[in-house]
C-alpha cells in the first residue's frame, strides 16, 4: 500500500497517479476521510484511558463512603473504554480497506495512459527477413516434435500442452543458461512452492483488478502463483532485513499458473497465452534510494539475454493504465515475431518501491535508525514464450531451426533442431 503520511501530506500527488493511471481520484478522498476517522478514533480512545487511569488512582484514594460512587462511575468508564477500543479496531480495518484500493504512486516520467500509450526507448536487432515462407512456431513445433497441442487438450484443455523431446530440452536449456546467468549475477536461486496464502497474494498486489486470473483451491485456501514473484516477496515477509551489504538477490525458477481471464481470442494458437508455463524470476529487495538504479540493472540483464539468443528486440516503457497496481514503473522487452508481424513481450521488470513491503511488512533498519519499508522489484530472466521466438528467428527452409550459441552447452552440443519423419 501507499505510504498514509504521504497520503497526508501530499494528497494531490497520489490524485495525480490516480488520474494519469486512469483510476478515479474519489478513492483519494475517501482514503483521507478514513484515515482522519482513524486517527479521531485513537484520540477518543485514548482520552477516555487516560481518564480511566486517573479515576483508578481517585477510587483507590477515596474514603470509603465515596468508594461505592466511584466504582459505578469506573464501571460506565470502562465500558465506554471498550467501546472506543472497538470503535479503533473498526476504524483501522475500514481505512486499511480503502487505502488498499490506491495503487502505488507512479514515477513522475512514466507515460500516461493505457495499454497503446507505452514509450518505446530502444530497438535492437535488424528485423528477421526471409528467402521462404516462414513458419509459425506451432508449425515448426510440430515438424520437430517438440510441441504437442492436441494432446495437452486432450489432458488438460484448452490452452494446454505437452512439450516434448527437443521442445523440453530446449526449455530446460533456457532455464539453465538464465539460471546460470542469474547466479553469476550475485543471486542466490530458489524452487519457491507455488501455492500461497491469501495474504500472500493479496500482500503483492494481485488481488485487485486481476484477481480474476488468479485460482484459486478453495477448500485449502490457497492461490496458484502466476509467477515466483509471489512467494519470493512473501519469503521475507514481517521481517527486518540486513541490507547493509547491499540488496538481497533471488533467482526463483518455478511452473506458474494463469488463468487469462478476459482474453478469449487472443493468442489461442500454440504456446504464446496458455494456463501453465514456466519461469525464472528474479527478484530483490533492496532500499528505495537505490531502487531505480537496480531496475535498470535487471533490464540490463535481460536484454544482454535476447541479444546472446539472436533475438531482435525492443524495450518499452510501460505506460501508466497498464502498469498493474503494484508497480511505480514497469519495463517490457518485446521481441520480433515473424509470423505474426508484431513484437510480442518477453519480459517484464517492475519497480514496485514501497509498495508491496509495506503490506507485507519488510522492513530494514538505514544506518542503526528507525526500520523503513524496503523497495521490492523483480523480472523475467526466461520463460517458456521465448521458445516462440527462438523457433521463428532461427527456422530454416527445410524446417529445422539454428541453436543460438549460448543454448548449445546445455543441449549436448547440439546445433541444428531436425525434423521428425
Amino acid at each position: 500500500m501507499i505510504d498514509p503520511v504521504l497520503l497526508r501530506e501530499n494528497p494531490d500527488l497520489v490524485r495525480r497517479s490516480q488520474v494519469k493511471r486512469g483510476e478515479s481520484s474519489q478513492a483519494v478522498d475517501a482514503a483521507l476521510a478514513a484515515d482522519a476517522d482513524r486517527r479521531a478514533a485513537i484520540t477518543a480512545y485514548e482520552q477516555l484511558r487516560a481518564e480511566q487511569n486517573a479515576h483508578g488512582k481517585l477510587v483507590a484514594s477515596a474514603p470509603k463512603e465515596d468508594k461505592p460512587a466511584l466504582v459505578a462511575a469506573a464501571k460506565d468508564l470502562s465500558t465506554r473504554v471498550k467501546e472506543a477500543q472497538q470503535a479503533v479496531t473498526a476504524a483501522e480495518q475500514h481505512a486499511h480497506q480503502v487505502l488498499q484500493q490506491i495503487e502505488n504512486i507512479v514515477i513522475d516520467d512514466v507515460p500516461a495512459g493505457g495499454e497503446e500509450n507505452f514509450t518505446t526507448l530502444r530497438t535492437h536487432g535488424e528485423i528477421p527477413t526471409f528467402d521462404f515462407t516462414p513458419l509459425d512456431h506451432l508449425e515448426i513445433g510440430e515438424k520437430l516434435d517438440a510441441i504437442d497441442m492436441e494432446r495437452g487438450t486432450k489432458v488438460s484443455g484448452s490452452r494446454f500442452y505437452f512439450l516434448k523431446g527437443v521442445g523440453a530440452r530446449l526449455e530446460y536449456a533456457l532455464m539453465s543458461l538464465a539460471l546460470n546467468r542469474a547466479v553469476e549475477a550475485g543471486f542466490v536461486p530458489m524452487i519457491p512452492p507455488t501455492l500461497v496464502r491469501p495474504e500472500v497474494m493479496e500482500g503483492t498486489g494481485f488481488l485487485g483488478q486481476h484477481s480474476d486470473e488468479v485460482y484459486l483451491l478453495e477448500k485449502q485456501d490457497l492461490y496458484l502463483v502466476g509467477t515466483s514473484e509471489v512467494p519470493l516477496a512473501g519469503y521475507h515477509m514481517g521481517e527486518i532485513l540486513d541490507l547493509s551489504a547491499g540488496a538481497k538477490r533471488y533467482a526463483g525458477w518455478s511452473t506458474c499458473y494463469r488463468s487469462e481471464a478476459g482474453s478469449y481470442g487472443k493468442d489461442t494458437r500454440g504456446i504464446i497465452r496458455v494456463h501453465q508455463f514456466n519461469k525464472l524470476e528474479m527478484f530483490v529487495y533492496t532500499t528505495p534510494d537505490d531502487a531505480e538504479a537496480e531496475h535498470l540493472r535487471l533490464v540490463a540483464m535481460q536484454e544482454r539475454m535476447l541479444q546472446d539468443l539472436g533475438l531482435s528486440y525492443r524495450v518499452i516503457d510501460v505506460a501508466a493504465g497498464d502498469l498493474g497496481s503494484s508497480a511505480a514503473r514497469k519495463y517490457d522487452i518485446e521481441a520480433w515475431v515473424p509470423t505474426q508481424d508484431a513484437y510480442r513481450e518477453l519480459t517484464s521488470t517492475s519497480n514496485c518501491t514501497t509498495f508491496q513491503a509495506r503490506r507485507l511488512d519488510i522492513r530494514y533498519r538505514p544506518d542503526g535508525g528507525k526500520t523503513q519499508p524496503v523497495a521490492t522489484l523483480n523480472g523475467t530472466l526466461a520463460t517458456t514464450r521465448w521458445i516462440v521466438a527462438i523457433l521463428e528467428t532461427h527456422q530454416q527452409a527445410d524446417g529445422s531451426v539454428v541453436v543460438p550459441e549460448v543454448l548449445r552447452p546445455f543441449l549436448g552440443g547440439l546445433a541444428v533442431l531436425e525434423p521428425v519423419a
